[in-house]
């Protein structure tokens, strides 16, 4: 069998330290790859420090405001000219263990063996301090009145799911062919949700590899719109923001994936920054999971 051809897309801003350590666990996989990295307007010496240190990496410009979906999404783009066999989403907060991407394509070889090419396979990560599951399949929330995704956690074998959060996706020409780019629609957050989602619905699959492919710490919901330290009308403020559930991106992702009554559930993280976090206690968002 040849050598499937690989490229990692990548995104990163002011987090030099971050950036380097996740390029440098990345550099130490068995299987070769291309990396393709956006560069959003670090001011911080990023773009100088990984041009010294990973002269290969295809690094893309930005002016600052693209953001994790305008990254990944300008990184992607550019890959997918070159039309690899297959792609691989990550974080550069991710660290991924020695022989993540080697057991991915494995595992994903095993799902095409058994009719499922069309498959996203989405690596799950545990937090570094507490050891505990932090990022990777999702599924939606099984309340009637909820609209959430729920993190999967981690499993012991090859479990489908319903969508993922993007900290480390494999995702096969066959799936990029079906759904093609990330969608601009969306700003920092919601794209990899929606992309899992469009993927399904255009035939596709999603999975999650067992075990854990590497770590990657929980964002803390302190100073955030879910932080019930915070008055109401600073919950409200930042619950619009670009990182939270801005406008016009999130009443395109109820639209698409929330059914007959989505303008009900549109309203729902409102409410819970309204009401507070420990208050709602049924939640029917997805919260601090998103990245």
């Amino acid at each position: 069998m040849e050598q499937p051809q690989i490229a990692v897309i990548m995104t990163c801003f002011n987090r030099r330290e971050t950036t380097l350590n996740c390029l440098r666990a990345l550099y130490q996989q068995t299987q070769p790859f291309d990396v393709y990295l956006t560069d959003d307007g670090s001011s911080d010496g990023t773009l100088k420090a990984v041009k010294s240190a990973y002269p290969q990496v295809q690094i893309l410009p930005g002016d600052g405001n693209l953001f994790w979906v305008g990254g990944m999404r300008l990184a992607f783009a550019a890959a997918m000219q070159k039309d690899y066999d297959y792609y691989l989403w990550l974080n550069d907060d991710t660290i991924l263990e020695s022989d993540t991407i080697e057991r991915l394509l494995k595992l994903h070889q095993e799902l095409a063996t058994n009719g499922e090419e069309k498959s996203i396979l989405v690596g799950t990560t545990k937090d570094i301090v507490t050891g505990k599951a932090s990022y990777g399949g999702a599924v939606k929330s099984n309340k009637w009145y909820s609209n959430k995704y729920e993190f999967f956690g981690a499993t012991e074998v090859l479990q489908e799911c319903d969508t993922m959060f993007g900290n480390c996706v494999l995702i096969p020409r066959a799936v990029v062919n079906k759904v093609g780019n990330i969608d601009g629609a969306f700003i920092h957050s919601l794209g990899d949700l929606d992309y899992g989602l469009r993927a399904r619905k255009n035939g596709c699959s999603v999975w999650v590899a067992p075990g854990y492919i590497g770590t990657c710490s929980k964002n803390s919901i302190r100073n955030s719109w879910v932080d019930p330290k915070l008055p109401v009308t600073e919950r409200l403020k930042k619950a619009v923001q670009i990182k939270a559930f801005p406008l016009k991106p999130w009443t395109e992702f109820c639209r698409r994936h929330s059914g007959f009554f989505w303008i009900i559930y549109w309203c729902l993280p409102y409410l819970r920054a309204i009401v507070g976090y420990k208050n709602l206690a049924a939640s029917p968002t997805f919260a601090e999971d998103i990245a």
